[in-house]
């Protein structure tokens, strides 16, 4: 019964995946969803791609896990923007992180691509082996950290400041927060936020601090509780994760895991939602509010145009708002607060202009105290993490700006990890 059980579960995911999917790829032609607070910005086509151009995508998993859907829709609006045909794009899904994304790359480059892109941060090692045997092919690699270390011409990391985003998402939830004390669900001690969160690296610390800051700026009393998973998808620990901070008094959840886990938890509890890389609405009317995410197109677009130009692509690559990298989902009234789409839109303006800074240092304290102004960060990646350069200018700590991939791993006040085994 439970084999059959769990079998049901997966189809139903599948499916669903499969939906979101057909949705998103229908609607690629739409360039700017005006729906949504920070929507995507348009793409045009300003140079020529030849007949023979062939681009490689290497995925973690396939289109189940939100993270890899996410990356797909980029490359299949991509496809629409630049004309280019199913043989033009070749996908590799379901490679893990081990030999195989090595041997895949080698495959795609057998195949004739001109770039090969890879999207999980354990590739990195096994797609630079592709890249030094391969000189004459572009290798690029989401979340990576070496590219502007390891000097190998044909290999470049790509990021985006997708800490923007979680803040704005965070504003969202803050003023949800403000809604349920105004409304005497809970007081204003009762404002805690659970995370469900994949590992302790500084890519998820950076995400679930920004996050949390976007709360705290609007709703100074919230605090949160994070809860790891130790894997990036997996749905069945998701769920049990996002129930166990439901059951100790979370409020609302977010996420930094893949699946649909969380979200349909807080379906089924009545528990407010804010997704990521992409709107769950669909299969959580009641419940989701709004979903940060990154738009992987417009790299997806700098790096062919580079390549059939003939130019150089940048080592290191972190798109923001101006570059279209950063979006939010449509936001859904039925479950956001009142006013919370013309509140992101104002305070997306004020980050624009500098006038809001993400990690502002007098917004957050560790143990009681303002970090230091010469505090270092772990840029230059060795394997002790050790911190290497200065991060903080202007009273800001300078997230992706030394490295595209986030370094931001500070354990701030108001946010309690509930386990740090992974």
């Amino acid at each position: 019964m439970f084999k059959k059980a769990l079998s049901l579960i997966l189809v139903a995911t599948m499916l669903f995946s499969l939906a979101m999917l057909f949705a998103s790829c229908n609607d690629v032609a739409v360039a700017d969803m005006t729906d949504a607070p920070l929507a995507e910005v348009s793409l045009t086509k300003d140079f020529e791609v030849p007949a023979d151009f062939k681009i490689g995508i290497i995925c973690l998993h396939d289109e189940a896990s939100t993270y890899d859907l996410n990356f797909i829709n980029g490359v299949e609006k991509i496809k629409t923007v630049l004309g280019l045909t199913d043989a033009q794009v070749i996908y590799k899904k379901n490679i893990d992180e081990s030999a195989a994304c090595t041997e895949a790359a080698d495959d795609l480059v057998d195949q004739g691509c001109k770039i090969v892109f890879a999207n999980s941060f354990g590739h990195e090692s096994f797609l630079l082996e592709s890249a030094k045997k391969h000189p004459e092919v572009q290798f690029c690699h989401a979340t990576g950290t070496t590219a502007h270390t390891e000097d190998v011409a044909n290999f470049h990391n790509a990021f985006a400041s997708i800490y923007e985003g979680r803040f704005l998402a965070g504003v969202a939830a803050g003023l949800k927060l403000n809604e349920m004390i105004e409304d005497k669900e809970i007081t204003a001690e009762e404002a805690k936020i659970g995370y469900v969160g994949a590992y302790t690296y500084a890519e998820v610390i950076s995400g679930y601090t920004s996050f949390y800051l976007g709360a705290k700026s609007v709703c100074p009393s919230v605090t949160m509780d994070v809860q790891f998973t130790g894997e990036w998808y997996d749905e069945i620990k998701e769920k049990e994760a996002a129930t166990a901070l439901i059951n100790a008094g979370c409020v609302l959840i977010s996420q930094h895991a893949d699946s649909m886990g969380a979200p349909s938890v807080c379906e089924e509890r009545g528990v407010p939602n804010v997704s990521y890389n992409g709107s769950t609405e669909e299969a959580c009317p009641g419940t989701f509010i709004v979903s940060s995410r990154i738009d992987w197109a417009p790299y997806y677009l700098y790096i062919i145009k580079q390549v059939c130009n003939g130019a150089e692509i940048a080592d290191d690559w972190c798109g923001g708002i101006e570059e279209g990298s950063v979006v939010l989902t449509g936001v859904n009234k039925t479950a956001a607060a009142d006013g919370t789409f013309e509140k992101i839109q104002e305070v997306a303006a004020k980050l624009k202009s500098g006038e809001i800074k993400v990690f502002d240092t007098d917004t957050f304290t560790v143990g009681g105290n303002k970090i230091a102004d010469d505090h270092k960060a772990d840029v230059d990646t060795d394997e002790a993490f050790t911190p290497d350069t200065d991060v903080v200018d202007g009273g800001e700590f300078q997230e992706s700006i030394y490295r595209s991939a986030p370094y931001f791993d500070i354990r701030i006040d108001g946010i309690t990890l509930l386990n740090e085994k992974f």
